[in-house]
């Protein structure tokens, strides 16, 4: 069945964008995720940061970067400003280095609402997967394509794998809100 397919393959690409976005959330300890969204104009091409230098974490609150091209440090560390993810770099004419620091009790009720609504927009994405799939159930089987039993099965079946898909969003939520929550 082409239906369910689609319905797994939309649902995973829904979790991948969730992670995505989980992944860009600064919880206490460094993570070289954090730079994957910052693009550097590099000889007039927006390029990605970790296609221009090596990135590393040598202590869980620092991200080390080592560019390629040492003359394009300057470049880089103002796309990192520019990117503003709340961090500011310092450079020392071969590496930019990112210092984390430590998140108050109130930034990390933040973030954890900032991770609470990626959530629900996966799930409410999800919802909508659910919907789709059921009115085109609903459509075969209103044209005769299928029965009115394999109709029940299949939206059955639809929404096992929906209530599956939104325990596994729930579950990265609650890993992530424990990972900015660890002091």
């Amino acid at each position: 069945m082409s239906g369910k397919k689609s319905l797994e393959e939309r649902i995973e690409s829904t979790k991948h964008v969730l992670k995505e976005n989980l992944n860009t959330v600064r919880a206490g300890r460094a993570n070289p995720a954090l730079l994957d969204k910052v693009n550097v104009e590099y000889y007039g091409v927006p390029t990605p940061l970790k296609a221009l230098a090596n990135i590393s974490v040598p202590e869980p609150r620092m991200l080390l970067i080592a560019p390629f091209d040492t003359k394009s440090i300057g470049t880089i560390e103002h796309a990192i400003n520019e990117a503003n993810i709340g961090i500011t770099p310092s450079n020392d004419g071969k590496v930019i280095r990112l210092t984390i620091p430590q998140l108050t009790e109130e930034r990390r009720k933040e973030l954890t609402k900032v991770v609470k609504k990626y959530g629900e927009e996966s799930k409410v994405a999800i919802r909508n997967l659910r919907r789709e799939v059921n009115e085109e159930l609903k459509k075969e089987q209103k044209n005769g394509e299928i029965t009115e039993d394999d109709m029940k099965s299949m939206l059955d079946d639809t929404q096992k794998t929906i209530d599956k898909a939104i325990k596994a969003i729930d579950e990265m939520v609650a890993e992530k809100d424990k990972e900015i929550m660890e002091v």
